[in-house]
């Protein structure tokens, strides 16, 4: 469809990325976001401000804006990340923003308008728009027709024609193209919170690569849960988890499910809000290591949460190219500087890894194929980049196997050109 004007947009729980379709060259080419420095990556994130003058009182914007935003008025702002996470979860009903509350696609809405401006005339009057989507959604139980209707509230609108691929696929039609002879390829996609896995037979030809879907698995963990786990080793016991706390003539253990919503970074946010405050003020009046839960409250109330978020980012960096790193944080009380070993890191996060493990191997039992039967392995997705997990696939299939590349872009690029084709059946869900 050579007069189409598609957009594939890859939208992630850490980053969003979009690729316009050229029909006529069979080709697309990555959004550029002008207004970010000529960026083609987007941050998921939103920041809202009080402005009188703003209509409904509230100001927003997203992506790198949003950091520049927050980072000059922390104490002003709300600052919302990695909030797809929540798209498949029931319990989640909407955000309280100041004294507003947003539903899942009101954020969504938000965050696309700010998006669209930021893109300027590409993201707009478009014919067709495929949209990324993971094979299982983040979250313990995650309800995958409530998410489809979030999505489709989310995006409604914004084109004539809309389609979900699964993100992995977009990434093996991307890949695809690097291919001149038939392969059987797997591609792994890990994002910030889900790890996706699809298996494909590829055939190239000359008017493009043909490919075949056979097989597909996700599982709930990805770059967040390795977040956590250093969140879980070097702060939270600072601020009270594993403590007690005196009710009546007892001494009781603090609920974790304090500290499990302040780990989730699309969950930390929300905790600033009177009724969850007014929780922990009562339960630090009778916590035996009082202030143990102040810091937690001042890290809250001061939205702490992206420099937190930052210094572990930082970490989690360092350890991908380094056998030790240091973590960095200080605020709401807290000074803390330690020192944390690769090793150390991979431990913690050994069972995520394993369960990874194990959703590969159902991707592999969708697919009726054997891991000897698997000619390439494609990582795509920032957590791809931890050593540990590139570990599990060499181990597993042969470092002479294992390509990667465009980690954060081969989606959007892989859904820009599936959309240029006339008929998407194949590929959608």
């Amino acid at each position: 469809m050579t007069n189409l004007r598609a957009v594939g947009l890859d939208f992630g729980t850490t980053n969003t990325v979009g690729a316009v379709a050229d029909g006529a060259k069979g080709a697309a080419r990555l959004l550029t976001l002008d207004r970010d420095g000529g960026s083609e990556v987007f941050r998921s994130a939103l920041c809202f401000w009080q402005d009188e003058d703003a209509r409904g009182g509230l100001m927003v914007e997203a992506g790198p804006a949003a950091i520049r935003e927050y980072l000059e008025y922390p104490d002003g702002s709300r600052f919302l990340q990695s909030f797809k996470s929540v798209a498949a979860s029931a319990s989640f009903d909407s955000a309280p923003v100041f004294n507003k509350r947003y539903r899942f696609e009101e954020l969504g809405h938000a965050f696309l308008d700010r998006f669209s401006e930021h893109a300027g005339d590409a993201f707009s009057r478009l014919d067709r728009l495929v949209v990324g989507r993971p094979v299982r959604y983040a979250g313990a139980r995650p309800d995958e027709a409530l998410a489809r209707e979030r999505y489709d509230a989310m995006f409604g609108g914004r084109a004539a024609d809309i389609h979900y691929v699964y993100e992995p696929l977009a990434a093996a039609y991307s890949y695809a193209a690097r291919l001149a002879d038939p392969a059987t390829l797997l591609v792994a996609d890990f994002g910030g919170g889900t790890s996706d896995f699809s298996v494909v037979r590829i055939e190239p030809d000359g008017g493009g690569p043909q490919c075949q879907p056979l097989g597909h698995a996700g599982v709930g963990i990805a770059g967040d849960r390795f977040d956590y786990r250093i969140v879980d080793r070097l702060v939270l016991p600072l601020l009270g988890k594993g403590g007690t706390y005196r009710s009546f003539d007892k001494i009781l253990e603090i609920p974790g499910g304090y500290f499990a919503d302040f780990g989730d970074w699309s969950k930390l946010a929300l905790m600033r809000n009177r009724r969850t405050l007014a929780e922990l003020e009562r339960l630090q009046r009778s916590a035996v290591d009082a202030q143990a839960i102040g810091r937690m409250i001042a890290i809250i109330e001061h939205e702490l949460g992206f420099p937190l978020y930052d210094a572990v980012g930082r970490l989690k960096r360092a350890l991908s190219s380094a056998d030790a790193a240091e973590f960095r944080f200080a605020g709401g009380g807290l000074d803390i500087v330690a020192s944390v070993e690769r090793v150390e890191f991979e431990r913690w996060i050994a069972d995520d890894v394993a369960r990874m493990a194990a959703a590969v191997d159902e991707a592999l039992v969708d697919a009726n194929i054997e891991a000897g039967a698997i000619d390439r392995v494609f990582l795509t997705g920032g957590t791809s980049l931890v050593p540990a997990v590139r570990r599990l696939f060499e181990q597993r299939f042969g470092a002479d196997r294992i390509d990667a590349g465009g980690e954060l872009t081969s989606i959007a690029h892989g859904l820009a050109l599936i959309a240029q084709l006339d008929d998407l059946s194949g590929w959608t869900v």
